[in-house]
């Protein structure tokens, strides 16, 4: 049994899950046989491997990273919607980036990369230090060298870097 289109008002549709019977027993999908199911398992993942691999980062836009100093973030925002966000603490020749989440909605997109990218570049082009004691972050560095210059040489070896 297929999950049914719930009325929903805004761009994207809302998908229920199938309806299990009265008694309580699976879904009847699961009693169909394997090889009417793998096919179609086996087409979505190849399908998803396609997309990231593409760098498809959004079907419709760009995604937009924008600095929030009131709540000490910089945010991303994808299909017109928050997607995540990296916290800071702003020092005046320093920045500490503390945590970092990515709505799961939206992963798998390659845009926790590129919310730390655009965060790491402002820090950048301001001058400032980079304390990377987000393990996201810290991994993200660790992976693109070009920046390991922004975290001050003698504070590396506490960051594993």
């Amino acid at each position: 049994m297929r999950g049914r289109r719930s009325s929903y008002s805004g761009s994207a549709a809302v998908t229920t899950p199938p309806q299990r019977s009265s008694a309580g027993s699976r879904s009847t999908l699961l009693t169909e046989p394997a090889s009417r199911i793998q096919p179609l398992r086996a087409q979505s993942i190849e399908h998803r491997r396609r997309r990231t691999w593409r760098g498809n980062v959004s079907s419709s836009t760009q995604p937009e990273v924008v600095d929030d100093p009131g709540a000490n973030r910089f945010e991303i925002r994808a299909d017109g919607e928050p997607a995540g966000f990296t916290e800071y603490r702003l020092r005046p020749k320093s920045i500490a980036f503390l945590h970092t989440e990515i709505d799961p909605r939206f992963e798998g997109r390659g845009l926790g990369g590129a919310l730390i990218r655009s965060a790491l570049d402002a820090a950048r082009e301001r001058g400032l230090a980079v304390l990377p004691y987000c393990p996201f972050v810290r991994g993200w560095i660790s992976k693109h060298s070009d920046y390991l210059d922004l975290v001050p040489a003698d504070k590396r070896a506490g960051f594993q870097l």
